[in-house]
Formats: C-alpha cells, sequence, structure tokens
C-alpha cells in the first residue's frame, strides 16, 4: 500500500436481494481511481437475484470487494465479509462449509469468532495456513480474499465447481464475479458474446463426439476459476500463481476388496453427505424428479424435510415422472406439491428475457424454466424455505447414462458407441484426412490408428467419457442448479456431489466398472430397501424427455412464435446474428414444432435463438427487475379423482365417434412380410404392430383414410370401436394421429 494514504474500509448494510462476490483490484500497487464506490455498487446491483438478505461494500483503497447474502445459517451474525480486527485482510465466500463445526473445534475455546456462520471458519484458516487453508474444508463455495497483509487478491473454488467465480484480466486490473453480468458493469470488461466459439461447441451443437477442452464460458475475455484450485494475484507486480489443491483420482489397481465394499462406501457416504446437507436454521425442502435419485435423496433426508415439489405437465405425465414422484412422496410422507403447467401454459418473451439473462447462458432452455418456476413457487408459499435438496450430479459418474448411449444394447455396446465418438473427435480435427480410410463400421486401418490421434488419449474410451461428463457438470449442471435456484433466493444442495462421493466413483477398479456402472447399478444397490422396488429399478429418463417431449417442444416453438415471432426477430436483430444466422431457415423450421412435431432440434434452434439475445444483452445488459409473471398453481391435494387431474394437463382433445382422425403428415403405415407393421415418424421406423395380435388396431388404421369419421372408420374395419379407445387417445397424444379440422 503507498504510504500516506489512509486506509479506508467501509461496510455498508442495505435491504436488497442478493447472494454473490463481485469486486476489482488494482495490481501495480496504487490505489483504485474513478468512481470506485459507484461500480462496486452496480456490480452488486447486477447480482440482484441472487438472494434477499443483505449486502456489504468493502473499499480497501487497493482492491475492493461486495457481498450480497442468502442467510441460512446464523442470519443475523453472519454478515460478510469478514474480516481482521485491523481490516487489513477480508473474506467472502459464497455457499456452505458443511464440516465447519469441526473445524471450529480445533482454534479452541478462546478463539475469536464473531459469529456461528459457517463460512467464518474460512477466515480462521486461512490466518493461520496461508494458502493451504482449503485441504480438508468440505462444501460447495467461491472464496474472495484480499489481504493487504501480504499484497495480494486470493480467489477460490470448491473442489468439484458447484459455485461460480468468474474473472476479466486487462493490464494491471483484476474484475472478479459470481456472474459474469457483474464483470460487465465494470467499464474496462468487453462485452462480446463469442459467437464462434459458440457454434462450435459440443455442449451447444449437440455434435455426436466426446469434446476436448476445458468448458465454455460464452463470453469473449471471460474465465472461469478452476474448480479445486487457488489463484493468487499480486496487488504491487500484478504476479498471477495457480495452485491445484485438488484433483479427479485416477482408478485404483485391481485389488481384494470385491464390488460390495463400493456399494456399502457409497452408502456411507450419500447418508452423512445428506446429513450435512440439512444444515441450516432455514427450511429446506427436496426437489422430485421422479427417478432413484432425487428420491434417494428424499429417503435420506426424511424426518427433517418435510415439502417436496415437482413439475406437473403434460411432458412428466406422458413419460410418469409425475406420477413416480407422487408416490415417493407418498410412501416418505412429504408433503408433496405438484407446481402446474397447464397445457395452454406459455413462457411470455418477458419472461424468457428474464431467464435468459439469469442464465447468461445459450444452453437455457426447458429445464431450466420449469425448475425456476418450482423454486418461484416454493418461496412464494412458504418464504421460510431457502433450500432444496436435488439428486443432481449421479448420472455423469455413476453410470447413468450408460443403457442411453448403448442404443438399446448391453455395457459392450456403450463401450463401442462411446469409441465411435471418440473416433468422430480425432477424425473432425486436423487429422480429417482419416476419414478416408473409414467405411461405415468398416475399415482396413485399425481402430488404434484414429484413436491414436486423439491428443492426450487416456488410458481406456471410458476415462475420456467422465472427462465429458464432468465438462458439461461445469457447463451445463452445475449453471442449471446455482442459476435458478439463487436467481429465486434459493440455495441448491445436492449431496450426490460430495467430492468425497466423486472420489471413491472415480476410484472404483476399471474391472468392477461394467457390474457397478452399468445401469447405475452402484447407486441401485446402495439405495436397496429404502425405496419401494419399482422406484429402484425405473430407467433412467432426462427431465421432461421421453414419449412426452412433444408436449414441452410444442410450449417452446409457441414461445418463439408468439406477437408474431417477437423473439426470434429480436434475436436475428442483434449486433452480429446477420454474420452467423440465417433468417429464413430459422423461420421455416419454428413452424412443424407449432404443429405438435417433436425432436432434439427445436432446442438446437432454441439455442441459436439464445445466442441473438444474449449478443444483444451483451452490449447492453439489462436491469434486473422482479417477475411480474403470475405464479403457477399446484394440483389439488390428493383425490379420488387424481388421474383425472394429470390427464387434463396433457390437454387432449375429446375424441368423438364423429369426428375424422388422420395420420400426422410425418407418419406412414408400413408393412413387411414377416408378421410385423411399423409406423415410421420423419423417415425412422419407431413403433411395431403385431398383424396377428394387434390385428384389430391395424384394420382401424387402415381405415383411417382422412374423410371417414372414426364410427365410420371402426365400422369399415369390423373392430369394436370402445375396446381400442385407449390405443386412438395414446396415439393422438403422441402425436401420430391427430383430430382433422
Amino acid at each position: 500500500m503507498p504510504e500516506g494514504v489512509p486506509l479506508t474500509y467501509r461496510l455498508v448494510a442495505i435491504l436488497s436481494r442478493m447472494c454473490g462476490i463481485a469486486g476489482f483490484a488494482s495490481l501495480d500497487g496504487t490505489f483504485l481511481a474513478g468512481p470506485v464506490d459507484e461500480i462496486l455498487s452496480a456490480m452488486a446491483h447486477s447480482l440482484r437475484p441472487r438472494g434477499p438478505d443483505d449486502l456489504q461494500l468493502a473499499n480497501l483503497g487497493q482492491a475492493c470487494l461486495s457481498f450480497t447474502r442468502l442467510a441460512l445459517v446464523d442470519p443475523e451474525g453472519g454478515r460478510q465479509p469478514f474480516a481482521t480486527e485491523d481490516g487489513q485482510v477480508i473474506l467472502a465466500a459464497n455457499g456452505e462449509i458443511y464440516n465447519h463445526e469441526e473445524l471450529r473445534r480445533e482454534f479452541g475455546p478462546n478463539a475469536s469468532f464473531r459469529s456461528r456462520s459457517d463460512c467464518e471458519v474460512l477466515l480462521h484458516l486461512y490466518l493461520r495456513d496461508g494458502l493451504d487453508f482449503l485441504e480438508r474444508v468440505r462444501g460447495m463455495f467461491g472464496i474472495a480474499v484480499i489481504d493487504l497483509r501480504k499484497q495480494r487478491v486470493v480467489l477460490a473454488r470448491d473442489r468439484i465447481g458447484l459455485k461460480p467465480l468468474f474473472v476479466y484480466r486487462r493490464d494491471q486490473t483484476l474484475v472478479f464475479a459470481s456472474e459474469v453480468k457483474a464483470l460487465f458493469e465494470h467499464p474496462m470488461c468487453p462485452r462480446e458474446l463469442d459467437w464462434l466459439g459458440a457454434l462450435a461447441d459440443q455442449g451447444l451443437n449437440a455434435a455426436p463426439m466426446l469434446p476436448i477442452g476445458g468448458p465454455m464460458n460464452w463470453f469473449r475475455g471471460i474465465e472461469q476459476i478452476e474448480p479445486g484450485t487457488i489463484v493468487t494475484y499480486g496487488l504491487r507486480d500484478g504476479s498471477m500463481s495457480q495452485r491445484r489443491y485438488w484433483s479427479m483420482p485416477t482408478p485404483c489397481s485391481p485389488s481384494d476388496a470385491p464390488a460390495s465394499y463400493y456399494i456399502d462406501e457409497m452408502r456411507g457416504l450419500l447418508t452423512e453427505s445428506t446429513r450435512e446437507c440439512l444444515m441450516a436454521d432455514v427450511e429446506i425442502g427436496v426437489m422430485l424428479s421422479g427417478g432413484i435419485d432425487s428420491a434417494g435423496v428424499a429417503a435420506l433426508s426424511k424426518g427433517t424435510v418435510r415439502h417436496s415439489y415437482t413439475a406437473a405437465m403434460a411432458s412428466t405425465v406422458v413419460n410418469e415422472d409425475a406420477s413416480y414422484a407422487r408416490v415417493t412422496a407418498a410412501t416418505l410422507g412429504l408433503t408433496h406439491h405438484e407446481v402446474a403447467f397447464p397445457p395452454d401454459h406459455v413462457p411470455s418473451a418477458a419472461a424468457w428475457r428474464r431467464l435468459l439473462w439469469l442464465m447468461e447462458s445459450p444452453l437455457c432452455g426447458p429445464e431450466q424454466y420449469y425448475k425456476s418456476e418450482i423454486y418461484r413457487f416454493a418461496r412464494t408459499h412458504r418464504p421460510g424455505l431457502k433450500a432444496m435438496l436435488l439428486g443432481s450430479g449421479a448420472d455423469e459418474m455413476a453410470g447413468g447414462y450408460t443403457p442411453l448411449l448403448a442404443g438399446g444394447g448391453d455395457w459392450y455396446d456403450f463401450i463401442a458407441n462411446i469409441t465411435d465418438m471418440s473416433r468422430r473427435r480425432a477424425l473432425a480435427g486436423r487429422h480429417a484426412a482419416m476419414n478416408s480410410w473409414w467405411d461405415g463400421d468398416e475399415s482396413p486401418v485399425r481402430e488404434d490408428a484414429v484413436l491414436a490421434l486423439s491428443l492426450g488419449q487416456p488410458d481406456d474410451v471410458y476415462d475420456e467419457f467422465v472427462a465429458w461428463k464432468v465438462r458439461d457438470w461445469q457447463q451445463y449442471n452445475f449453471w442449471v442448479e446455482d442459476r435458478t435456484a439463487s436467481g429465486n433466493a434459493v440455495e441448491a444442495r445436492v449431496p450426490y456431489l460430495d467430492h468425497r462421493i466423486v472420489e471413491l466413483l472415480a476410484r472404483v477398479p476399471r474391472e468392477y466398472r461394467r457390474e457397478l456402472f452399468w445401469n447405475k447399478n452402484i447407486i441401485r444397490s446402495a439405495l436397496g430397501g429404502l425405496l419401494p422396488t419399482e422406484i429402484l429399478g425405473r430407467p433412467k429418463l432426462p427431465f421432461y424427455h421421453g414419449e412426452g417431449a412433444r408436449h414441452t417442444h410444442r410450449t417452446f416453438a409457441m414461445m418463439l412464435a408468439q406477437d408474431g415471432d417477437a423473439l426470434l426477430d429480436e434475436a436475428l436483430a442483434s449486433p452480429r446474428a446477420c454474420q452467423y444466422l440465417n433468417p429464413d431457415v430459422m423461420r421455416t423450421a419454428l413452424r412443424p414444432y407449432q404443429d405438435g412435431r417433436s425432436d432434439g432440434r427445436l432446442e438446437l434452434l432454441l439455442r441459436l435463438v439464445n445466442l441473438g439475445l444474449l449478443d444483444t444483452f451483451a452490449a447492453d445488459p439489462p436491469k434486473h427487475r422482479p417477475s411480474t409473471e403470475p405464479v403457477l398453481m399446484e394440483l389439488a391435494a390428493a383425490t379420488g379423482d387424481d388421474d383425472a387431474q394429470m390427464k387434463a394437463l396433457i390437454g387432449l382433445p375429446e375424441i368423438a365417434e364423429d369426428q375424422v382422425l388422420e395420420f400426422d403428415p410425418g407418419v406412414l403405415l408400413l408393412d413387411s412380410a414377416h408378421g410385423e407393421s411399423y409406423l415410421a415418424v420423419d423417415g425412422s421406423l419407431q413403433y411395431v404392430i403385431d398383424q396377428q395380435v394387434d390385428a384389430a388396431w391395424l384394420s382401424l388404421l387402415r381405415s383411417l383414410d382422412g374423410t371417414r369419421d372414426l364410427a365410420t372408420a371402426a365400422k369399415q374395419a369390423d373392430v369394436d370401436l370402445a375396446s381400442l379407445s385407449e390405443l386412438i387417445t395414446q396415439s393422438v397424444e403422441l402425436g401420430l394421429l391427430r383430430v382433422k379440422t
């Protein structure tokens, strides 16, 4: 610090809706110049959605820091940043330290703790241990330290990277924050979307290949502090050093420990992690998806968590997520809230803009919208609820995607398919000429010759697959959970992502992978006895996907088309959209989805629209305004008419005998000479019909020529219409048939 200049240390507490870190520093030994307090305040206010409880500003001359708080532990005493008595060292932490009581005891009864806050122990650890202060800390956190004694700024993240921390550096100015939008409030930070990087990113374009490199940040010049890393910036000389205090372990060598050892360890660690995630002085709820992961967390938190939440909409009714969540809640004695998304519910353009800027990611889609609305419902109806347990993060390390990527096959098909994805990545780069050796599945050149081209090729392709899913954690999963929750003043807690569980799964010997990771057997076995058999055995199904996904796709197609394609037009009018997007193709692509056509391309189209909107937002960042949208309702408490409530969410038209049904334009009925017929959807064989077992149904389908009403078609086919009513309803719901208007 320059001599003769007084230290200014100012804390201002105001009531606001924030929770996060933002600050900046001068790295050349000088004091910050210009309207420092004004810039810092603007950065803090850009984080306004993150929490309701407190805001603090600290200006230390060479560096400054703001902290906005969602208080879960010691709401009155735990204000941040924490400071030494002389104000020379301050620390702010966004997150939770689960083993803080154990760490506190190390300092003895005479330690000068001023609060019960879990995060205060971090300052004491830092003062005692220096840059080794995180070695034994368990939790999720982003941390900023301004240390005038040692003339440095220290930034750090938890081992897995659950809590975000972004940085921008130019010359001798460092800017850091929990969200990118806060960085944009600093005049030196560029505000430019990385179009080419985004379009080439596998997470956005869903190319069938294993990606390489770290997660995409979407904006030029913006970086993240890496998980498990402490980064130090010198306040005098601008030096930067990085220290990794945790790395993903590698598989163990074959040992005498049986596979059951890992199952037992998984059960014990998950039980302990869930218990630690229940630490709070406020109410905690649980999000039930209908799958085994969230059901397991709910079972382990039984007796503490009393309220559960799920999305009740057409997609989750058809894929049975809503029904399974209801069964789980009833089994565990939870008060269950089914947040209803009626068939005519379409997000407004204003709601989408608000959500997209909250997320700061073109990957914003239906999942983010549904989760955000569930959090908003929970906070509205139970204001004291400030944390939610989730089952997120179990699939990536424990084999949740193995059946999906096996394409209907077994473990060996899964390995073959991810090997093909690895090959595609190798051939897509500078070695693309190797494609000439490949003809379908056959090549005179050995597979090893292609895979050897992959930079940093791991010992086996499964390790590469895990690296891909860990990248997805950083780029998608954690982003979703942090932003949708914090944007509604809720903290998302994820027991499966305790670093001890991650380490256990990473260390499973290779010879046990098929036994433990196929179809997530390690988790199913670990939760045995805690859940009903029907929940334990339910296959993995991504949220809102499955046969009912068409309803969700239609909802978001209608969102893009409302008000004369307003969102689409706004995206196409963004500063650089004309360089990268084709307006005519995008408009044409949107139309079939409004009529109920469904495939993954609708979500790709939505991501391109998001890019255009984010391009505009980056150039002129929107100011936060609380949502004015009506809060959704929940289904009535369980009654004898539960099934009727669920079916009403699908919004199927009443199908009468005098109505005319026809095949959707993308559907064809095809016959084979081997006793089977098929329904092809958009050129792909999707449904098999046995010509003997389902003769009546097949006969009716052949009679639907688009002119006869149902009664006439049934008479022509000589079938009993009443016996086929369920198949008719299902076919309309799936978009195979439609009522001719």
